[in-house]
Formats: structure tokens, sequence, C-alpha cells
């Protein structure tokens, strides 16, 4: 996971640096490109757009974020992962991804139920309170599926 951090805050810098690059070429480059097209009217005052330079900028935010998420996890850890060593099998990085019912069907209610309510806030919003009626019964239902019938514990 260091490695991880670091790679992330060297794509964190190589988007703010882009960020720099990008808002210095339209400064420069794209008013000439203006004042020099026929419907711009010779205007020489154009304003650049900074679109390009927010969005670069908010992307080396976000690898910043995730460089600082994953360093502090990395500190946290108290050692290191089987994925960071060079002689882990694969099987050392297994863990236990929890228990799923194959035979459950109140993942596919909860999903009707959903479609119910995004339906209803796109269509009609009296199809949103049925959907959200339906959403809780299924919610209920997928959370307490094991404390009822053959499979009860």
């Amino acid at each position: 996971m260091g490695v991880n951090a670091r790679l992330f805050w060297i794509l964190s810098a190589f988007f703010v640096l882009l960020s720099a690059v990008y808002t210095v070429w339209t400064l420069l480059y794209g008013s000439q490109d203006l004042a020099q097209d026929p419907g711009a009217g010779g205007r020489t005052d154009v304003m650049p757009e900074y679109t390009g330079t927010i969005g670069l900028l908010l992307a080396g935010l976000a690898s910043a974020l995730i460089a600082f998420f994953v360093g502090r996890a990395h500190a946290a850890q108290g050692g290191e992962l089987p994925e960071d060593t060079v002689n882990a099998n694969i099987d050392d990085g297994d863990a236990e991804q929890g228990f799923f019912s194959p035979w459950s069907w109140w993942p596919i209610m909860v999903a009707g139920s959903l479609a119910f309510v995004f339906l209803g806030i796109a269509v009609g919003f009296w199809i949103a309170f049925i959907g959200v009626g339906f959403l809780a019964v299924s919610l209920v239902g997928w959370v307490f599926e094991y404390y009822r019938g053959y499979f009860a514990h």
C-alpha cells in the first residue's frame, strides 16, 4: 500500500502541474486564435476558458485524497500486506468475503423496489410512495431471512 500511496501522490502532482500548463497555454494561445477568427470581430479581450483548469485541479485533489487515505491505511495496518511482498503466494491475500445466500430472492425485490422509487421520482411522485413501501418490506425481509423458515438460526 505504500507504493500505491506514492503513485497517487505522483499522479496528484502530475495533475496539478498539468493544470498550470493548461492554464498558461490557454492564456497565451487561446485568445490569439480567437482574435484571428473573423467571427470574433478582431477582439483580443476574449476570456479564456477555465473548465479544463478546474477539472484538472479537481482530478489532482481527488488523487491527493486517495493518496492520503491509502497512506494512512498503510500506516495503521501494522505491517506489510501479502500483496506488497515479492515472495507471497496468491492464496495469502484471500480474506473472508462474508456469507451470501445463493437462494435468496430478496436482493431482486430490493432492486425492483428501487426501480419503482426512481421511476416515481422521474414520472409521477405517487409511484415513489408505492416503491418506498415495497422497499421497506423487502429490506426487512432481506435482513431477517435467516430468522424464520427452513434456515432459521
